[in-house]
């Protein structure tokens, strides 16, 4: 497993964090750029890149950056951003690959999409690893070398988008553009505890794009939350008339934490292939949302499922082998097993398949409209099960179709869609999340996926609105919002303890994970029947304490303020960024004979050092 990041680098590369240094003028785009550099050449040789800029050109964009906009207040919205782009996206004169040396070539001109990204001040820091010509859900079917995950050693990260994914886990970006047909935007995004954005078709233009199956393919955006994934979903989304496949959708903006219930659809019988820690998670995952005030929909998947299949055992597979099938037949000894046994399928495919294939996904389009009619999101995990690459490298074809078992049917029945981190499983592999809506649903699904990764340690960034302002809607006339508060908690109000319910009864939203100021104590109280920690402010000796963060009203903090009984009370709590929010603290006088558990540094860490 290749190392992380130095530990002592404090440089967060969320947008949020990026924008406060440049605004304050403790960082500039150069300083960010060689800190990225210095991080790629930790990690060694990873197999995510197949072509870095050099060094000199990156910084010497960064300067120029610093040149060309020093009133903070002009800056464009990605000012400084470093990212990366899957390199089967045009990148002028970078090399194309598609993962396949044979088939490089140095376009003249960059996909639209990447050329909005630099318009809007983004640093591009070079193109990453593949499956090759994107057919595959593994990372493993590359010449360039297998991505493993940086959570875990010898787990696949996921594909095709796989050095992309790995890039933005690993902090050596801040976002990274993919592409998504049949899952490589979302698969590789819970394997590496990323955010998977897979816009709703035509959103994005794929001009400048190598396509895996034009009728579907889709830019994807990896970033580590749902707001910097919105935030650049924003950038790259418009209208291409000389794109046939574009198409006029809104473009997303900023999305507040929702007020309301959603109906959220949930398999019926999910299948997690022997996996049952996988299904255990998804069942947690699921209960989460209730917490969130969402009502679950148990739907029939049959007809999604269906749909799915068509894409590898239907003409689709005939799409793919049109795209590179000339070069494939000039160049098989050039082209992956693998790559190569999956495409050679398309050439026994008739036009009579292909339409009978055209009509059989209409009528399964049909199908879905009775589970549609009774919820308005739904969510399936990302992937059943995990594989290490040796298990992949195994079975590559039979496994790949389990990777992508909820995944396929989405663009073929013209959805938009989301993955976030849903924790680990019990046997410590990651899971995803992903919320699927109809096309144009892009802004309700990030909400939704913000809200909900921040229930499960997700980073509380705003959403910030890089629209044009010709893009953005009128102002609303509606009443002002009621004022709102931070609230920190360290105990039995945190998510699966036993006082949450009163959090999620308020309204209460989660905003992720928080670590106080080195000034706080913990100790373990005798309560009773239900054990809790009491936080208290320390003269010296104090430590940093894990949080959880919660926006909830004003009006609701004081209904919990009534219920809070002594020797706890809400006071004021600092935080390791400076920030002072509300907070459960205890009296001293109840910590005099009650253990210091500060060592632990949590409560849950507590919790489990417990016999």
């Amino acid at each position: 497993m290749h190392p992380p990041p130095d530990p002592d680098s404090t440089l967060r590369l969320d947008l949020e964090s990026l924008s406060g240094l440049y605004r304050s003028g403790a960082a500039r785009p150069a300083d960010v750029a060689g800190e990225v550099l210095a991080r790629i050449a930790a990690r060694g040789d990873d197999h995510v890149w197949i072509t870095l800029r050099p060094a000199a050109d990156l910084l010497g964009d960064a300067a120029e950056l610093a040149r060309r906009w020093p009133d903070p207040d002009t800056r464009p919205p990605l000012y400084g951003v470093p990212f990366a782009v899957k390199d089967n996206v045009d990148v002028a004169g970078l090399p194309t690959t598609a993962a396949c040396p044979a088939y490089s070539h140095v376009p003249a001109r960059g996909a639209p999409l990447v050329e909005r990204l630099l318009a809007a001040g983004a640093l591009l820091v070079g193109k990453t690893n593949l499956d090759q010509f994107a057919t595959g859900l593994s990372g493993t079917r590359s010449p360039y070398g297998a991505c493993e995950s940086p959570l875990l050693p010898g787990l696949i990260s996921g594909g095709s988008s796989s050095g992309s994914a790995v890039a933005v886990a690993a902090d050596l970006v801040s976002f990274a553009i993919g592409t998504d047909t049949a899952g490589s935007g979302r698969v590789p995004a819970a394997l590496t505890g990323t955010v998977g954005v897979k816009p709703s078709r035509g959103l994005v233009s794929t001009l400048g794009v190598v396509p895996a199956c034009a009728s579907l393919d889709c830019p994807s955006v990896f970033a580590r939350s749902a707001a910097d994934g919105l935030a650049v979903l924003s950038v790259i989304a418009a209208f291409e008339p000389a794109d046939p496949w574009s198409r006029e959708l809104p473009v997303p903006g900023p999305v507040p934490p929702s007020s309301y219930s959603l109906r959220i659809g949930v398999p019926r019988d999910p299948e997690f292939f022997g996996d049952t820690a996988a299904g255990a998670a998804f069942a947690e995952a699921a209960e989460r949302l209730t917490g969130l005030g969402h009502r679950l929909v148990p739907v029939d998947l049959g007809p999604f499922l269906a749909a799915g299949r068509l894409l590898y055992e239907g003409p689709w597979l005939a799409e793919r082998l049109a795209a590179v099938g000339g070069f494939v037949a000039r160049n098989p000894g050039e082209v992956h097993p693998v790559t190569l046994k999956v495409l050679s399928g398309g050439g026994a495919l008739s036009a009579v398949d292909a339409f009978e294939g055209l009509h059989r996904l209409r009528a399964l389009d049909a199908e879905t409209r009775e589970a549609w009619a009774s919820m308005d999101v739904l969510s399936v995990p990302t992937v059943p099960t995990t594989f290490t690459v040796a298990e992949m490298l195994e079975s590559p074809i039979e496994r790949n179709a389990i990777l992508g078992h909820y995944t396929t049917f989405t663009n073929l029945l013209d959805l938009a869609g989301i993955s976030v981190p849903a924790g680990t499983t019990a046997t410590g592999r990651p899971h995803g999340l992903t919320f699927l809506g109809p096309a144009g649903s892009d802004e309700l699904l990030a909400g939704l996926g913000a809200a909900f990764h921040g229930l499960t340690g997700g980073p509380a960034v705003p959403v910030p609105d890089t629209r044009t302002p010709e893009a953005r809607p009128a102002a609303s006339l509606a009443h002002p919002a009621e004022a709102r508060a931070v609230l920190a908690v360290v105990g039995a109000h945190r998510s699966g303890q036993p006082l949450h319910g009163r959090l999620t009864s308020l309204g209460a939203t989660g905003l992720g994970i928080a670590l106080t100021a080195p000034l706080y104590r913990l100790y373990a109280l005798d309560d009773g029947d239900m054990p809790r920690p009491g936080l208290v402010r320390s003269t010296s000796g104090g430590v940093q304490v894990e949080v959880e963060l919660y926006d909830l009203s004003t009006s609701a903090l004081g209904i919990l303020l009534t219920q809070t009984t002594p020797p706890l009370g809400l006071g004021t709590i600092r935080l390791s960024d400076g920030r002072a929010v509300h907070g459960f603290l205890c009296e001293p006088y109840a910590t005099e004979q009650a253990p210091d558990i500060s060592h632990h540094g949590s409560w849950p860490d507590y919790l489990l050092s417990l016999p």
